[in-house]
């Protein structure tokens, strides 16, 4: 996840309502058909209730960088991260922003048709227009120069990047930018930390796109580490 979020004020809305969402932690920016914060607050206020009453039981899941399982009748927020988690091999918080997306991009596809939710770098993506997703990699010289192209027939589709060097969340590796595709976003953010995690330098790229290829339900993935950048999957770069 991303802190610093300047890269927002490169993006263009392509005919979709721009707003953003801040509950506590939580804050998104959203494309959609018209102004639906109400309804997206609702939704974030709802699951980070129920995400702090678990935690607040289980307190190692807030704090675990291994998998954990969620105990019987766990609320779907936690139920996803836990899946998501397990499914790349690291804590369950690792796919904490993504399943926020996640959750609130497919309330609001209820009332638009088309619905974009960034959280951090974490995008929840279903449009009926070809898109670009651009990669912010720090101060890699490819930061900000290449994008994903995400067609409609992919969506609803997750982009989720994941950096050692950007923002201030947990990464055990060095990588400017990992950037995992999946139809799950919850699976995409956390794939994202486990490939990043990997990534002590440049010669570490190939091995961490066949890690990640080998993660069920990952479709794509792209690593930038310094002036380097490696693709593997179902993704279609772009200049931006």
């Amino acid at each position: 996840m991303y802190e610093d979020r300047t890269y927002r004020r490169s993006v263009k809305a392509g005919g979709l309502f721009p707003f953003t969402v801040v509950v506590k932690e939580t804050d998104l920016f959203i494309l959609a058909d018209r102004d639906l914060a109400e309804l997206a607050a609702s939704v974030v206020i709802k699951h980070r209730h129920r995400l702090e009453t678990y935690i607040g039981m289980h307190p190692d899941f807030l704090t675990s960088i291994v998998p954990l399982n969620a105990v019987t009748g766990a609320p779907e927020v936690v139920r996803r991260m836990a899946d998501a988690a397990r499914a790349a091999g690291v804590g369950p918080m690792a796919a904490v922003a993504g399943t926020f997306s996640e959750l609130v991009g497919e309330a609001l596809l209820k009332e638009s048709s088309e619905v974009i939710v960034e959280n951090g770098g974490d995008i929840f993506i279903s449009t009926k227009t070809e898109r670009v997703a651009g990669i912010y990699a720090g101060d890699s010289p490819l930061s900000g120069r290449v994008g994903v192209r995400i067609r409609p027939e992919d969506s609803p589709i997750g982009v989720c990047t994941s950096s050692g060097r950007v923002g201030h969340s947990l990464s055990l590796g060095l990588a400017h930018a990992a950037c995992v595709l999946s139809p799950s976003t919850a699976l995409a953010d956390a794939a994202a930390t486990a490939v990043g995690n990997l990534v002590k330098g440049p010669d570490d790229i190939e091995r961490a796109l066949s890690f990640a290829m080998d993660i069920p339900g990952v479709t794509g993935v792209v690593v930038i580490e310094a002036g380097r950048i490696g693709a593997m999957g179902k993704v279609e770069l772009t200049s931006v």
